[in-house]
């Protein structure tokens, strides 16, 4: 019978498995596919994972339990399988490893950033990590790793929800990147600061960087706490060839690796993503060879020093684009709306803007991949609007398509090209478009991006670090006064407003009883609105975006209004007139509007205003 973890941990150095992910898919199973539900499907296959890591003389194995929560497995439709796959991943697991072999639960993170740039709240975080930790106790593990976290937030949820079902072993490992922090900023000192004051075991980095990197950061991790330290680096970084994802680094230079890890205070070594067994082999034959006369040295790690707040001067909101002043100073803005072409020729939008900027538009708003189709990038021809036609634009910016790294460097950018109004919103999911085999992000919604874009327009980034001179957006939230919820919306909006929000657009408005009744739960609205006005094309148009758009509400009068006229002009005309009812019954009540018209047709636009001269 094996030693107690604990035990054997402070004296000798153990040799963990590699990637399971990597074995799999050199087995056959696409990256596509939810490597946790082979736990039902094919446990035999997972069960020879595990075999060919105990061949070459493993100390421990993980569960195949890495993405095993509800935000992984619920786009697989297994969301209601998490214990199940958790309990028996385990199981599998601890049938190949026996009593010789340690079997550490695998947790990994949620795939969803927290509150507060994310939408998942704590609570809701710790009741999913509690739900795997004790499906995986139920399946017989030795320990737990908590693992390829990046979020100090997160782990440090993950710590205490595990804490609150076991008291078994814990392996704490964050990731950082190969600029030596994590993506919120966290570097290993910090890391090593903040988790030994909590009751885990074992504390280590593991995926993101390879071998080198990975060396580097141990020896600021190890010292700045006396805690056992583990490392499982990646093999390198990874190289399509012939359409497959390799990892190229050879086991040896893997073992070499290893075994200055293991000179520099390293207690636990392993690999993780495009590691193999035949990597881990080679890494037993180090950690052979310098068992027996290795001695951990501390290395001492260079001082961190402060950094101290930018002092340079965070630009007043109504300095931030004509279209911010001309709110402060009360003026009624009209914004239309452009969607990008969905293919390279922009002339004929272009056409469509100059022609805007001669009627004294005040912005135009670019939609960022409306219905989730694939189009221009918006913020290439906002950049073309502004400087080759002169009128300002509206940038809407959503979260569907980046992650939390690409949205912090697109704003960098936008601001950089002098683009300063954004609506931030959500997105349509991609299931809805033309290409529902895409992946959406959503590392963070609205609100997140909200508070990330306001903290660079204070000067730092989502990590805390200086950006240098603060950016100056102007930013801008959806809000649908027709939502079925109506409560909710109301909170999510001061939730948004709590983020930075300095003005709101709204989805197209038909009903006006419905639209004060959201102004009514609102009231005082800190911020300006611009009310939204769509004018319907046909009867056909009405019905598609009631019933396939997310978030418009088309009342059932209004749709029986555009049935009597069918299509054709007099369908537009109808529209038209229905959207002239609702932007003189809503004026009163806003300071400005936006109008989307159909199909990119900008002259039902300015027939729209004209009930305004």
């Amino acid at each position: 019978m094996v030693r107690p973890f604990r035990e054997r941990i402070k004296s000798e150095i153990l040799v963990g498995d590699g990637a399971t992910g990597t074995m799999l898919y050199t087995k056959g199973i696409y990256i596509n596919r939810c490597f946790e539900g082979l736990n039902l499907s094919s446990p035999e296959l997972v069960k020879e994972v595990h075999k060919d890591y105990v061949k070459v003389g493993v100390d421990l194995i993980e569960t195949n339990t890495f993405g095993a929560n509800r935000f992984k497995l619920g786009p697989h439709g297994l969301e209601g399988q998490i214990e199940k796959i958790n309990r028996i991943g385990a199981e599998i697991a601890r049938e190949v490893a026996g009593d010789q072999v340690y079997v550490a639960g695998s947790i990994g993170p949620l795939g969803r950033t927290l509150a507060p740039i994310g939408p998942i709240p704590i609570e809701e975080a710790r009741a999913s990590f509690q739900l795997q930790a004790r499906a995986l106790v139920a399946g017989g593990v030795d320990l737990f790793i908590l693992e390829t976290i990046s979020n100090l937030a997160e782990m440090l949820t993950a710590i205490d929800a595990v804490r609150e079902v076991s008291d078994l072993p814990i392996i704490s490992q964050m990731t950082v990147s190969g600029s030596g922090t994590t993506i919120f900023g966290d570097s290993p000192e910090r890391i090593a600061r903040v988790l030994s004051e909590k009751p885990i075991d074992v504390l280590g980095l593991n995926c993101s960087i390879g071998p080198k990197e990975t060396l580097d950061m141990i020896q600021q991790l190890r010292a700045a706490t006396s805690l056992p330290i583990s490392a499982q680096p990646n093999a390198g970084n990874p190289q399509v060839v012939e359409g497959r994802t390799l990892y190229l680094t050879t086991p040896e230079y893997m073992a070499e690796f290893a075994a200055r890890m293991i000179r520099s205070g390293v207690n636990l070594v392993g690999g993780c993503c495009g590691t193999t067994p035949a990597h881990i082999k080679a890494i037993r034959g180090a950690v052979h060879m310098l068992q027996p006369r290795v001695s951990a040295q501390r290395v001492e790690a260079q001082p961190v020093e402060a950094v101290a707040a930018p002092q340079l001067p965070i630009t007043p909101p109504a300095e931030k684009s004509r279209l911010a002043r001309s709110l402060a100073e009360g003026k009624f803005v009209v914004s239309i709306e452009i969607d990008p072409p969905p293919g390279t020729d922009y002339s004929k939008v272009m056409d469509a803007a100059r022609a805007l900027h001669e009627k004294g538009i005040d912005a135009i708003n670019i939609a960022d991949g409306p219905r989730a189709s694939a189009r221009m990038s918006p913020m290439s021809l906002a950049t073309l609007f502004e400087r080759e036609v002169g009128i300002e634009t509206i940038l809407h910016y959503c979260c569907r398509d980046r992650n939390i790294l690409g949205m912090q460097s697109d704003l960098l950018g936008a601001n950089a090209l002098g683009l300063r109004n954004v609506l931030i919103i959500t997105g349509d999911p991609p299931k809805m478009g033309d290409y529902p085999e895409a992946t959406a992000v959503f590392d963070v919604d609205s609100i997140g991006l909200t508070r990330i874009a306001t903290r660079l327009n204070r000067g730092f980034d989502i990590g805390n670090k200086p950006v240098g001179r603060p950016t100056a957006f102007f930013m801008g939230v959806g809000a649908n006064p027709g939502a079925i919820d109506l409560d909710q919306e109301v909170d999510r909006f001061h939730r948004k407003i709590e983020a930075g929000a300095e003005f709101v657009m709204t989805q197209p408005v038909y009903d006006l009883d419905l639209f004060e009744r959201f102004l009514g739960k609102i009231d005082p609205c800190p911020i300006p609105i611009l009310v939204g006005i769509l004018p319907l094309a046909s009867h056909r148009n009405a019905e598609f975006l009631h019933n396939e758009v997310p978030g418009m509400q088309i009342p059932e009068a209004i749709r029986r209004r555009m049935a009597k006229v069918g299509s054709g002009p007099e369908a537009r005309e109808e529209g038209i007139l229905i959207a002239q009812e609702a932007l003189r019954a809503c004026r009163p009540h806003v300071q400005g509007l936006y109008i989307m018209p159909p199909f990119n047709r900008f002259e039902t636009a300015l027939k729209v205003l004209e009930v305004l001269e």
